[in-house]
């Protein structure tokens, strides 16, 4: 008794061969090929919550606005004096009430400036809305911050999402020793913040003597050596350049074989290092990162193409997270630990271990009870079951997605809802039999007449994870990946999968005249 083949059976056993192939690597850990990445709570780390200090990033801004000011009054010849700032805005007095035109012009370029104009005096301040549209940027940044540079730390999938207003929630799986948690700590916390700032050499002999009143009366800040905090520099206190204008950094070495970090900059940037090495030959730049002089070279000659080094007593490896926070951009507004918690590994381990007992369980219970009550139709139902975990997954091996204990239990809840669809084809199947039509017509109208009520349930369900998916976090996400591959992998195998097998034998079921056997029923 020969069965047929048909396309569904066909796309039903490639499904099976690429749920095998791509869920290989995850069951046996095997060195080659993509694996399911166990998240936090699974195989251990850190949970962080981190608070944004935004009113820091109000006077950032301001700060870059007086910056932009000064090198648009030296490029336009304007004769700008006392141009000071502070938290409340900017001012500066004209020395020719001519240029007032022009550096309105300029002024009212910038976004949620009021500017006050009182003869020969300017003065600028940001609105209120502007001033909250600024910090809400500082805690958006700075999301987007963390998360690129644990991207490039190594780490997968690490979880970096708003909490509240304020706050930032940090989860980082597989952090188990105490050196890489300060080392992640440290990477995410760093302001990475670089200016290029003027050396006041008219002053610097006097900088050990002088306090920070005094330098700020000056138009001055005094900055200490990253190396050695007795060495003081007296330092203009607008930068020529900040970190907005930096494009990349990267390690390399000096001729002395020590990691050295070698950045370039915008078009702005290189036009404006340019401008300032040009007319400063003879004088001093330096190179501050997070408020430290890493060094103060002379300047010899003008410097174009816009690149530059930061050398310093630093490791390779502390080369390189410096590298990787200057690549994924200073943070706006510094950021302060308000939680911390660890998870161990055998914490991860004893929820791997319950969420496993809970999932060959149920998933036996499932078998045990289609086999008991619909005999070889349960079976069929059973196949299609084990074909859906292997489906799903592959699917998370495929892209590399995080399994969570949420996302277990999304498994555990998919293997009950994987033999729903079957479970109602089989009774609108053994109602046909009953009323005594043929099998084929029994499996036919059966599938056709379940399809409505699988749909309706399979899809409803999948909007709701969908939208879990949307405005969820971290775990929530997790559940909603694995019930959303589960929904779509049980249509799949129980739709077109099974309704394939029951076409290759439906011959023999028609002979066998057994449907006891078959479904679990006599027919009239």
């Amino acid at each position: 008794m020969r069965m047929k083949l048909n396309y569904r059976i066909v796309v039903f056993l490639l499904a099976i061969i690429f749920g095998l192939f791509f869920s290989i690597p995850s069951l046996l850990q095997t060195e080659n090929g993509k694996k399911v990445t166990l998240g936090l709570d699974l195989q251990g780390g850190l949970h962080m919550l981190l608070g944004v200090k935004t009113e820091e990033a109000t006077l950032s801004r301001i700060k870059s606005i007086t910056s932009s000011i000064k090198h648009f009054s030296q490029r336009k010849d304007i004769l700008v004096d006392n141009l000071i700032f502070d938290e409340s805005g900017v001012s500066f007095n004209l020395l020719d009430s001519d240029d007032t035109k022009h550096i309105k012009e300029f002024l009212d370029k910038i976004e949620g400036a009021a500017i006050v104009i009182n003869g020969e005096n300017i003065s600028l301040s940001l609105s209120q809305e502007e001033i909250e549209k600024t910090k809400k940027q500082a805690i958006d940044q700075a999301i987007e911050t963390i998360r690129n540079r644990l991207d490039q730390f190594g780490l997968a999938e690490p979880v970096v999402a708003r909490q509240g207003e304020e706050k930032i929630l940090v989860q980082l799986a597989g952090i188990k020793t105490q050196e890489e948690e300060q080392r992640a700590r440290e990477l995410i916390s760093r302001a990475a913040k670089l200016e290029l700032m003027a050396v006041d050499e008219d002053r610097i002999a006097r900088v050990h003597g002088m306090s920070h009143a005094d330098a700020a009366s000056y138009g001055d800040v005094i900055l200490e050596d990253a190396k050695n905090s007795q060495i003081k520099y007296l330092v203009r206190e607008i930068p020529i350049i900040d970190g907005g204008m930096l494009t990349n950094a990267s390690v390399g070495f000096d001729q002395n074989n020590r990691p050295i970090i070698n950045f370039s900059l915008n078009a702005e940037g290189a036009e404006i290092f340019g401008d300032f090495t040009g007319r400063s030959v003879g004088k001093r730049l330096a190179i501050v990162l997070d408020g430290k002089v890493y060094s103060a070279p002379n300047i010899n000659e003008r410097i174009g193409g816009g690149s530059g080094q930061i050398s310093g007593d630093y490791t390779v490896m502390e080369a390189k997270d410096l590298a990787i926070a200057l690549r994924s951009g200073a943070l706006l507004a510094p950021i302060y630990l308000m939680e911390k918690r660890s998870v161990g590994p055998s914490l991860g381990a004893e929820s791997i271990q319950a969420s496993m007992i809970a999932l060959i369980g149920g998933f036996i219970l499932v078998i045990f009870f289609m086999v008991t009550y619909y005999r070889a139709a349960g079976v069929i139902a059973n196949i299609a079951l084990i074909a859906n975990l292997f489906i799903i997954l592959a699917v998370m091996s495929l892209f590399g997605a995080t399994l969570t204990l949420p996302g277990m239990a999304g498994i555990v809840l998919t293997v009950g809802m994987a033999v729903d669809a079957n479970v109602i084809i089989s009774e609108r199947i053994r109602e046909l039999i009953h009323q005594g039509v043929s099998i084929h017509k029994a499996i036919e109208d059966g599938y056709s007449n379940a399809m409505s009520a699988i749909l309706d349930a399979n899809i409803t369900t999948l909007i709701a994870a969908v939208v879990l998916y949307v405005y969820g976090t971290g775990a929530i996400k997790g559940f909603a990946i694995t019930i959303s591959i589960g929904i779509l992998a049980s249509m799949l195998t129980a739709i077109l999968g099974t309704h394939g097998i029951y076409q290759m034998l439906e011959t023999k079921i028609q002979k066998s005249k057994n449907n006891r056997f078959w479904f679990g029923i006599k027919g009239k």
